[in-house]
């Protein structure tokens, strides 16, 4: 299973950036999917997750409304679409993979197996 995380960069608060998440060694759906983000000087934080076999997504409150997570079947990926961007979104992102069936524990680093290195998104205000 490995995973690589694509699309981060430099952008103006507002803007817009689209992550994706290349999955190769398993189907799509066989597992969760999740992003995470860790700031300089920080703790890595959940940000957003899709559960397996499902669409259900699950979001970090401070992204709610402004990120969108979804599944590329065609490309075997999973995309974050991140709007409204703010200088405080600035972190590494990364993807993991989970194959937990317990949807709310998506939330907890530790539910996930594989990880793919990050890519940086930094916000300028």
């Amino acid at each position: 299973v490995q995973l690589q995380a694509s699309g981060g960069g430099l952008v103006q608060a507002g803007g817009s950036l689209k992550l994706s998440c290349a999955a190769s060694g398993f189907a799509n759906k066989r597992y969760a999917v999740g992003w995470f983000r860790q700031a300089p000087g920080k703790e890595r934080e959940f940000v957003a997750a899709v559960h397996r076999n499902s669409d259900n997504t699950l979001y970090a409150d401070s992204v709610k409304g402004r990120f969108t997570i979804s599944r590329d079947n065609t490309e075997n990926a999973v995309d974050l679409q991140m709007n409204s961007l703010k200088p405080e979104d600035t972190a590494v992102y990364s993807c993991a993979a989970s194959n937990t069936i317990i949807f709310s524990s998506l939330q907890r680093g530790s539910m996930y197996a594989f990880w793919g290195r990050g890519t940086q998104v930094t916000v300028s205000s």
